[in-house]
């Protein structure tokens, strides 16, 4: 009994030591992370292939509004490098597949593309990763011998520049690059590739930087209707029937993403590469699609979207690998609407160009990430191309049968400034829109009205939904904090989980060793 009260007691001290001072090491091995980054995120890609984007100022602030923490660039947009300096905002940029050639072939240009692009922005613009060329093994296989020389050398120039063990270093690949994906654990890597792909992930391991893969369920699901359930697609409830069981090791798979990732580390696995982490830098759903694309709605990109973040945030693994949750980054910020057909091509996108929603996401509970504007601050206004006759009589329509609250926009209150159609309308018409719960279609008006995430009030003028925001703020508490009433030990007990120190952790010490004394008596 001794024996074992003395284990305990050394467990307890090992665990309180090791934690108190932070020496859980990070799951990726050689490279800094930062405290911010130890845990699993959600980022974002943000295409260029977009009419009336923001400017570069304007979306480093609604970034922020949105609290979005981590973004992925398809090149290294000078103005937009610059105007995240000093935002925290960490950022993925990459190395367009047109520039691997000359990168492949010479230290020189790989270092002067280093200096231009990451020591000219690097610390006050947090780069926190270089991602070399896109899908190049299957889309210019042609290019494939250059693309671990072409890495190599990125490298190098990091290293030289003393910035490779904060920056980590990889190429983004296809799905197709593995085959039999399911069941995950009879997956492997192309034969044909693995000549390119062994190497690479040995230089991954080497360096502790993640296998980059873009992963899709949306397109699993359109070429395996029948086999694979829509709902396993969009991360839906299952009941154990529909669940997906991999006959060889017995997993459940719930989703068809973890399933994805878990193919990735039993191809891995198959090479002997077992000590890289898998990073998602392109998952996500359309919004819509042309005919031959049924699948494409708001609802099911709804669905995804919100589930897969849900889904990052409870960090919950994976069947193979519960104790390692991979990070995404979803496809992708802004519908690309300049794109080329299919319809779905520009239709990726949480947010259409000039940052009004697609569609509201339903994220409540899942931390502060796009938890702003897409489900709590939207606000319901006219368009501005419109008949003042048509939306004359959409306003009397709100006003009237639709029981909108019009008291503020009439003569002498403080809406009825200023007095013209367009402004009363857009004050009726998110009266509505927030009085009907904002429900799909509760901001249309026969097309009259469009959903917007900047704030209409004016002056005096505060209308429905920022009345309403600041009603919530003042009723309710953030769900993720520790509510004072809890006490420092509670404080300290945080603090300590999290590896920090605090001076709540002489509280924890105090708390740990009342219950091991008595535990330990008599020796």
């Amino acid at each position: 009994m001794a024996d074992s009260k003395f284990s305990l007691f050394f467990l307890f001290l090992f665990v309180f030591l090791t934690v108190s001072e932070g020496k859980f090491p990070p799951l990726i091995k050689g490279v800094k992370v930062d405290k911010d980054d130890k845990q699993p995120f959600v980022g974002v890609n943000i295409g260029s292939d977009v009419s009336n984007l923001l400017s570069p100022s304007d979306l480093v602030s609604f970034l922020h509004f949105q609290k979005i923490t981590h973004i992925r660039l398809y090149d290294t947009n000078p103005d937009i490098l610059k105007a995240l300096k000093g935002s925290k905002i960490r950022v993925v940029i990459s190395v367009p597949n047109n520039q691997l050639l000359a990168i492949g072939y010479s230290n020189t240009t790989a270092a002067a593309w280093i200096s231009r692009n990451v020591v000219a922005y690097y610390p006050q613009t947090l780069i926190s990763g270089i991602s070399v060329g896109d899908e190049v093994l299957t889309t210019i296989p042609s290019a494939s011998p250059l693309l671990l020389p072409a890495i190599e050398s990125l490298y190098n120039a990091l290293v030289a520049a003393n910035l490779h063990t904060q920056i980590t270093i990889s190429t983004p690949h296809a799905a197709s690059i593995i085959l039999d994906p399911f069941p995950p654990s009879q997956a492997f890597f192309n034969q044909s590739l693995v000549q390119f792909i062994l190497p690479l992930l040995q230089f991954l391991s080497r360096t502790g930087s993640p296998l980059m893969m873009n992963f899709y369920p949306y397109y699993v699901f359109m070429q395996n209707k029948g086999v694979v359930p829509l709902d396993n697609a969009l991360f839906k409830p299952l009941v154990p029937s529909k669940e997906m069981v991999d006959p060889n090791t017995l997993l459940h798979y719930t989703n068809v993403l973890d399933a994805m990732i878990d193919s990735a580390y039993f191809s891995m696995k198959n090479l002997n590469i077992t000590d890289v982490v898998v990073l998602v830098t392109e998952t996500g759903w359309p919004s819509k699609g042309d005919s031959k694309e049924p699948y494409a709605t708001i609802n099911n990109a709804d669905n995804f979207n919100s589930n897969l973040i849900k889904h990052i945030i409870d960090r919950s693994g994976t069947p193979f690998h519960p104790e390692v949750t991979s990070s995404v980054y979803i496809y992708e910020l802004f519908n690309e609407d300049l794109r080329s057909p299919p319809v779905s091509e520009a239709n990726w996108g949480l947010f259409y160009g000039n940052s009004t929603p697609v569609y509201l996401l339903h994220v409540s509970g899942s931390g502060t990430f796009l938890a702003n504007d897409t489900t709590n601050q939207t606000y319901c206004i006219a368009i501005d191309e419109f008949d003042v006759k048509t939306l004359q009589t959409a306003l009397d329509w709100a006003c009237g049968p639709g029981k909108a609250n019009c008291t503020e926009i009439q003569p002498g209150e403080v809406c009825y400034q200023p007095n013209n159609v367009k402004n009363h309308a857009s004050y009726a018409f998110d009266s509505y829109y927030q009085k009907e719960g904002k429900t799909s279609g509760s901001c249309d008006f026969k097309g009259l009205a469009m959903i917007t995430t900047t704030d209409p009030s004016h002056g005096s003028c505060i209308f429905p939904g920022s009345k309403k925001m600041k009603n919530n703020t003042k009723e309710t508490v953030n769900s993720t904090q520790i509510p004072e009433a809890s006490g420092g030990a509670a404080q300290g007990l945080k603090l300590w989980i999290n590896g920090e120190k605090s001076p709540y952790l002489f509280t924890c010490s105090f708390l740990i060793l009342s219950v091991l004394i008595p535990l330990m008596a008599p020796w």
